[in-house]
C-alpha cells in the first residue's frame, strides 16, 4: 500500500485523547486525510491502558473535589463516552455498570454527603443517598468492625457504567475511524522528533528520518506536548510536574462498588478509593498514591532531562512549591505519599488509608502493585503562579494545537476531541457534521 506523506490534519500521540480525536475527525468532520503517530508499538500503552488508570468514567457524581457546576460539565462529556459504548456495542466487553459511591464517614463527612446529595440530586437524579443500615446491605465490609459511634453515609448509583477498559475503547476509536471512507492512517513505531513551521504548514520529523506535511498539527502527548510547545518558542510560561500514581491490590472478595473517599480540598491529588479491577476478574485496587517522580513516563522513559525542560525550573515554579508546602496538610500529605513507595514499610503505613473504607482489612491483606499506576502531568502556570487543575491547552492561533490533558483526560476524551475537531474545521474552513454527531453521542 502507497505511503502518503501529506495529511489535512496530523495527530500526535495515540494515547485515548489522539484516539478519540482520530474518530471524531474521520467520522464527523469533511476533512479527507488524517494520521496518528505514535511512538509505540501499538495505541494506549501509557495513561490509557488499564493499568495506568483507575478505570472510571468519571461523571461529576461521586467526585467531591468536583463543583456542581463542573459536575454538570463533566457528566456532559462523560455521557458522550457513555453513548458511543453504547452505539457501537461495547457494554459489557470493555465497559461495565459496576456500583459506585463517595462515601461519608464521620459526623463532618455524613453532614457533607448529605448537603451535596441535596445540592446534587436535581442534576444527577439517579443518585440515592444511604444510610448505615442501607450500606450494609449493598456493601457489608464498608460496616463490619466499624465503631458503632461512627456515622456513615454514601451517594451511591449502579445505574450508569462506571468502569472503563479505556486503552480498549481507544483501539476502537481507531477501528471505527478507519470504516469512513476517508485517508486515515496510523503510523505505530513512528517517533516524531521535531515540528518545523513552514509558513502556514507543518513538516513532521520523524527519528526514522521520514518527513511528514500537514496543514494542521493537534499534540495529544500528555507531558510531551509542553516540550513540543516549547521546541517551537510556545507555552514558556507553562512547566509540568509530573505526579505518578501507585495502587495496592487485595485478593480479598470484600468490595464490588467503587468507593470514593472526600477529598481534602487543600489538595490538588485524588483521594483515596477502591476499585474493583476489569481486567483483573474484578479483584479490588486502592490508590491512588501521589508522588512527583523526575520523568514523563511512569514504566518506560526515564530521560532525566526531558523531566527537567518540562519542569523548566525557576523562581516562579519555586514559589508554587514554597506556597505549596508551607501549608501542613500539603507537607503531611507529600511526607506520607514518599513512605507508601518504600518497601518493606509500605503496606503497613497504606493500611490506615484503606481502612477508613474497609475497617477489617489488615496490612497482610494487601500488596504492592508492581507495575500499576500512571503519571499525569501537573500544568505550573508560571506567570500566575499556581498549578492548573484540570486540561491545558496552548492554541496558537496558527494551525498547532498542544493539549496536557490530566485526570479526567479519559473521561473528557470525545468532549476534547470536539472542540480540538472544532478548532481544526475552523481553520481548514471545514465543516463539522453536527446532525450526525448530536444524533450519535448526544440525543
Amino acid at each position: 500500500m502507497q505511503k502518503h506523506h501529506h495529511f489535512e490534519v496530523a495527530v500526535i500521540g495515540g494515547g485515548i485523547s489522539g484516539c478519540a480525536l482520530f474518530f471524531v475527525l474521520s467520522r464527523y468532520t469533511d476533512i479527507s486525510s488524517i494520521a496518528l503517530f505514535e511512538k509505540y508499538e501499538e495505541v494506549a500503552t501509557i495513561n490509557s491502558n488499564a493499568k495506568g488508570n483507575s478505570q472510571t468514567l468519571h461523571c461529576g457524581d461521586i467526585e467531591t473535589n468536583y463543583t456542581l457546576e463542573k459536575a454538570i460539565r463533566t457528566n456532559k462529556t462523560a455521557s458522550m463516552l457513555e453513548r458511543y459504548i453504547k452505539l457501537f456495542g461495547y457494554e459489557n466487553k470493555y465497559a461495565f455498570k459496576t456500583p459506585k459511591m463517595a462515601l461519608g464517614v464521620g459526623e463532618k463527612e455524613v453532614a457533607y454527603i448529605k448537603k451535596r446529595y441535596e445540592d446534587f440530586k436535581n442534576d444527577f437524579s439517579y443518585m440515592q443517598l444511604l444510610n448505615k443500615d442501607q450500606l450494609k446491605e449493598k456493601e457489608p465490609s464498608l460496616i463490619e468492625d466499624r465503631d458503632t459511634n461512627e456515622d456513615i453515609a454514601a451517594m451511591w448509583t449502579d445505574t450508569r457504567i462506571s468502569a472503563v477498559d479505556f486503552g480498549e475503547i481507544s483501539k476502537t476509536f481507531i477501528q471505527n475511524a478507519k470504516e469512513e471512507d476517508k485517508q486515515t492512517e496510523v503510523f505505530l513505531n513512528t517517533e516524531i522528533e521535531k515540528i518545523e513551521e513552514i509558513g502556514d504548514k507543518f513538516i513532521l520529523h520523524t527519528k526514522k528520518g521520514e518527513q511528514f506535511y500537514s496543514d494542521y498539527v493537534v499534540v495529544n502527548a500528555g507531558a510531551h506536548s509542553l516540550l513540543f510547545a516549547h521546541s517551537m518558542g510556545y507555552g514558556l510560561d507553562y512547566s509540568v510536574l509530573p505526579i505518578g500514581g501507585s495502587f495496592y491490590y487485595t485478593d480479598l472478595d470484600k468490595l464490588k462498588s467503587k468507593v470514593y473517599t472526600i477529598q481534602n480540598p487543600k489538595l490538588p491529588f485524588a483521594a483515596v478509593h477502591a476499585d474493583p479491577d476489569i481486567v483483573q476478574d474484578f479483584k479490588t485496587r486502592f490508590g491512588p498514591t501521589a508522588i512527583a517522580l523526575p520523568k514523563l513516563q511512569r514504566y518506560k522513559d526515564k530521560h532525566f532531562i526531558e523531566f527537567l525542560e518540562s519542569l523548566s525550573p525557576s523562581s516562579e515554579v519555586l514559589e508554587v512549591f514554597y506556597d505549596l508546602l508551607k501549608d501542613d496538610d500539603i507537607r503531611d500529605y507529600i511526607a506520607k505519599n514518599v513512605m507508601y513507595e518504600i518497601p518493606g514499610i509500605r503496606e503497613k503505613m497504606f493500611v490506615k488509608e484503606i481502612k477508613k473504607i474497609v475497617p477489617t482489612i489488615t496490612e497482610d491483606d494487601i500488596y504492592f502493585a508492581e507495575g500499576i499506576g500512571g503519571l499525569r502531568p501537573q500544568v505550573i502556570d508560571k506567570k500566575n503562579k499556581k498549578l492548573l487543575l484540570g486540561e491545558a491547552k496552548i492554541d496558537t492561533k496558527k494551525g498547532i494545537v498542544f493539549n496536557m490533558t490530566p485526570s479526567p483526560g479519559a473521561t473528557s476524551c470525545l468532549g476534547n476531541a470536539l472542540g480540538d475537531a472544532k478548532l481544526a474545521c475552523l481553520h481548514l474552513e471545514k465543516e463539522f457534521r453536527w446532525l450526525k454527531f448530536n444524533k450519535e453521542l448526544i440525543y
